[in-house]
């Protein structure tokens, strides 16, 4: 595996290669067809050329949980990283052992259907580029649907700022007393689905197989059991390293299988 640096400055990708004794490459160098390492969807001509030629890559992004201020986390800084082969989420339920998802000490929550409002969290300007949508015609063509099947408020959520959204305009304010959750490819229905609210995903998203995309159930959203909520987490927490991890090679053992 070559690991993709811009400007051979990546702070995480750098941390990933030399804790798995990897190459490290700039995007401008010959790479030919060997399996790489690319961190961010703005690189999104290479995702795509690799995804339309069958190359073998892994995609480097925000992890799913524990990057918000709390028991291990408390300042919210960005320690952990999510690495998919193949894609840019992990969107489907591996088997896996609870042990990295009790690390987190983060509760899934039981499933409601009791809340008032619905919260559509908008893309941001990365994933529409790489979707080809545009944004102000996705918002108003996914408000009219939502009204077209429920008469329930909706609350529109931009995506603030990093120290805006693990401070004051955190997801879970927006959350509370909330029916259901819509939204593009945004981690915001990673985070709905652990917080007890359902989701509707409109684009691929690694709450896929705990969510429902079909708008018209807006008013009877799909209630996963418990059990497959646990199993789920219990995959993204396999697909997701602290920075300590990708430090020490821990993070490509698991990803390699030569330690999982």
């Amino acid at each position: 595996m070559i690991c993709l640096s811009k400007n051979l400055s990546d702070e995480y990708v750098n941390l990933f290669a030399k804790g798995a004794n990897l190459p490290i490459r700039d995007y401008s160098d010959d790479i030919g067809d060997s399996p790489v390492l690319i961190r961010s969807i703005a690189k999104r001509n290479l995702i795509q050329q690799r995804l339309k030629d069958d190359q073998t890559f892994y995609y480097m992004d925000s992890g799913y949980i524990g990057n918000y201020p709390g028991e291990i986390n408390p300042r919210g800084i960005k320690i952990f990283h999510r690495i998919v082969k193949n894609g840019l989420q992990h969107n489907e339920i591996i088997p896996r052992p609870a042990d990295r998802w009790e690390r987190l000490k983060t509760k899934v929550h039981k499933q409601k259907r009791n809340g008032n409002h619905i919260l559509l969290v908008l893309p941001s300007e990365k994933p529409c580029k790489f979707y080809n949508i545009d944004l102000e015609t996705w918002t108003s063509e996914t408000i009219d649907k939502i009204k077209e099947n429920t008469d329930r408020p909706i609350v529109v959520r931009k995506k603030p700022s990093r120290s805006e959204r693990i401070k004051q305009k955190s997801i879970y304010q927006d959350l509370e007393k909330c029916h259901a959750m819509v939204t593009f490819n945004s981690i915001a229905a990673v985070e709905s689905v652990i917080h007890g609210v359902p989701a509707f995903t409109l684009a691929p998203t690694a709450a896929d197989p705990v969510c429902d995309k079909d708008l018209t159930l807006l008013e009877n959203p799909t209630l996963h059991h418990i059990d497959k909520l646990h199993a789920w987490a219990h995959h993204l927490a396999y697909g997701q390293f602290h920075i300590d991890e990708m430090k020490n090679g821990t993070a490509y053992r698991i990803l390699t299988n030569e330690n999982s």
